[in-house]
C-alpha cells in the first residue's frame, strides 16, 4: 500500500524539486553509481510552484509498488528538475529500478555539503522536521512502522530544498557514472 500526502504549496520557482527517502546501506569504495546499489526508495516526494506531494510505501513487502507510481509521475513533472544531491537520487533510482533521470540543477553547494549546514547558514526554517535533516532517523522510523514521522520528514526536506533553491539558486549537477556491470 502507498500512502499519499498532498498539499497546496505556493512557491515562486519554475520546475520541480525531488527528494527520496531510502532503506539500505552505502557501498564504500566506489566512485560511481554502485555506491547507491543497496538503497531502495520507500518515499518519493516532489514540490513545484503549486503543490507538494509525498508518496510513501506502507510496508516493506510493497517497496516495488512505488516504482509504477514514480514511472507514471516522472515524465509529467515540470522541468527543470532539482535535487539536493542529484547523484544520490539518480544512483538509487537507477540501481533500484533501472530508471534514468537527468537533473537540471543541484541544490547542495558541493557534493558532501550537509543539508543541515545549508539550512543553518541560510537561516531556513526546520519546517517541523522531526529528524532535523538526519535521513537515517527517517529510515529507522519507517522500519519501526512510523509512516507519519517519515512522511513529515520528507515534507520538511522538500520545503527546505525549495527554500535553498529560492535563496541561493542551484548549480550544475555533479556527473555520475551509471555503472551497469560492464
Amino acid at each position: 500500500m502507498v500512502i499519499v500526502h498532498s498539499e497546496v504549496a505556493r512557491s515562486k520557482f519554475k520546475g520541480t524539486v525531488i527528494d527520496i527517502e531510502t532503506v539500505g546501506d552505502f557501498c564504500q569504495g566506489y566512485q560511481d553509481s554502485r555506491e547507491y546499489q543497496k538503497h531502495v526508495p520507500f518515499i518519493f516526494g516532489h514540490i513545484d510552484e503549486d503543490k507538494l506531494k509525498v508518496h510513501c510505501v506502507k510496508q516493506g513487502e510493497s517497496l516495488r509498488k512505488l516504482k509504477p507510481i514514480i514511472t507514471r509521475i516522472l515524465p509529467d513533472l515540470e522541468r527543470p528538475l532539482y535535487a539536493f544531491n542529484c547523484s544520490f537520487e539518480r544512483g538509487v533510482l537507477y540501481h533500484s529500478w533501472g530508471m534514468i533521470i537527468e537533473f537540471d540543477g543541484e541544490l547542495n553547494k558541493e557534493k558532501y555539503e550537509g543539508k543541515w549546514k545549508a539550512v543553518q547558514s541560510l537561516g531556513i526554517s526546520n519546517h517541523d522536521d522531526p529528524f532535523h535533516d538526519v535521513g537515517k532517523k527517517c529510515c529507522d522510523a519507517w522500519l519501526r512502522g512510523d509512516i507519519r514521522l517519515s512522511m513529515k520528514h520528507n515534507r520538511s526536506c522538500l520545503l527546505k530544498e525549495r527554500d535553498i533553491l529560492l535563496r541561493r539558486g542551484c548549480r550544475t549537477p555533479d556527473l555520475l557514472k551509471l555503472f551497469d556491470g560492464e
